[in-house]
């Protein structure tokens, strides 16, 4: 929901600070908080409803520093190019620009090769990859359901910004397409964290126990992402 500084100006505080700033303000939120949008390459204002512009501006001011240094860790923007060698879905793939073949892309023996003009390549191993992760996520995530006596309604592939699954009161599970680019063992814990909150919606140590049943990498792949999100998040 969002909500009208009392200033009346929502981008006051944007304007103000100097730094890639955006200002989420909304009626849940409790208290000022900052996170790092990888992929606008922003930092994120959550910004309680009755919070003045100066208390605003002071709390940015005070984690400058925080803001500054994690913004100038998000590496450059990357898209897909011939010759290029990525993860996907934990085996090692080299992308090829095929121009002379017809359906797309096709996966041979670790080469995706990519037909059509070089223009379109990334596009295409996107769309590919999306269609990948589709599959695979879905009959993952109903394996791991089947082993705590839940079921997954649906599985979605989408493009998030900062998050790299959900699962909703409906039983459907999303996940960002990126995480078809990392080692198993990450894709592995974060199925079965998701998984996980089909029987614990919240993160509590039931939770956490039902994540590393489900998964034997949990710590190390949540320890992976934690670390490499930003590597991910680079790809458009």
């Amino acid at each position: 929901m969002k909500i009208t500084l009392l200033t009346g100006k929502t981008f006051e505080i944007e304007e103000k600070s100097g730094l890639p700033l955006k200002v989420v303000q909304s009626s849940r939120c409790r208290r000022l908080s900052l996170r790092i949008d990888q992929k606008e390459k922003k930092a994120v204002l959550n910004l309680p409803p009755l919070c003045t512009v100066r208390r605003a501006l002071q709390f940015v001011e005070a984690n400058r520093g925080w803001i500054e240094k994690h913004l100038a860790e998000i590496p450059a923007s990357r898209r897909f190019a011939d010759g290029e060698e990525i993860s996907l879905l934990g085996r090692p793939t080299t992308i090829r620009h095929c121009p002379g073949l017809k359906g797309g892309a096709v996966l041979e023996d670790g080469i995706l090769k990519v037909s059509g003009e070089a223009a379109f390549l990334p596009r295409r191993v996107k769309d590919f990859i999306r269609r990948q992760a589709q599959a695979y996520l879905l009959e993952l995530s109903k394996q791991k359901a089947a082993l705590i006596g839940c079921r997954v309604n649906r599985v979605t592939i989408k493009d998030t910004k900062s998050r790299w699954g959900s699962c909703s009161t409906l039983d459907n599970i999303n996940y960002n397409w990126r995480i078809a680019l990392a080692p198993a063992e990450v894709i592995d814990y974060l199925a079965a964290h998701e998984v996980a909150h089909l029987k614990h919606r919240d993160h509590s140590r039931a939770f956490w126990t039902c994540v590393k049943n489900l998964s034997c990498c949990a710590d190390s792949g949540r320890r992976w992402l934690k670390l490499n999100s930003r590597l991910l998040y680079a790809y458009e």
